[in-house]
């Protein structure tokens, strides 16, 4: 592996791991249940992966555009099952929250947006699962629910204050933000 390239991945790493180092070690967490903890890791984490995706998405990492390809896949995956531990877990911890921000009845801004978020999700992977019967449109539509996604997930994650860091949060959001846009900007370059 070429120099640039191992450097390139290792600062994509750090980004991307240090929310979620950071928010082990946050006092929050002594006065929480399991379940809100593995709740939330699982939404630091899907946050994290959120910043690969794009990028993937546009072949434009130092990888051969088939791995990259899987990568998205699995990447894919990975967060829609992270949203579903983040939002199952969020409804074991407290019902009546849950059952409030399912029917955007919750008092706070977060929550609207994670719902919308979670819905969103779930509609880019049904779009990804049923890609080859209308190969037309597929990229349009699950690229709009993808980045809808993206931004309604970046809005959450700014609004909740909890065990994430806030400057390795923000750093994190606008990673995802940049790699949104990675391909205007690289349109004009």
């Amino acid at each position: 592996m070429k120099k640039g390239r191992l450097l390139f991945f290792a600062a994509l790493s750090c980004l991307m791991l240090t929310p979620i180092v950071l928010a082990g070690f946050s006092p929050y967490l002594a006065f929480r249940d399991i379940d809100y903890i593995i709740a939330g890791f699982a939404g630091i984490v899907c946050l994290s992966l959120l910043v690969l995706q794009p990028i993937l998405a546009t072949k434009d990492l130092p990888m051969h555009p088939r791995r990259m390809r899987i990568l998205h896949r699995w990447i894919g995956a990975a967060i829609a099952i992270g949203v579903v531990i983040h939002v199952g877990g969020l409804y074991i911890t407290s019902p009546p929250d849950a059952i409030d921000a399912f029917l955007f009845r919750a008092p706070t801004w977060f929550s609207t947006f994670g719902v919308l978020a979670m819905w969103l999700t779930l509609a880019a992977l049904i779009l990804a699962i049923t890609r080859k019967r209308n190969p037309k449109r597929w990229k349009i539509m699950h690229r709009a629910c993808a980045t809808a996604v993206a931004v309604l997930t970046i809005f959450h994650a700014l609004l909740i204050e909890g065990a994430m860091e806030t400057v390795s949060k923000s750093l994190v959001c606008c990673a995802i933000a940049l790699s949104l846009a990675w391909p205007l900007i690289r349109k004009r370059a």
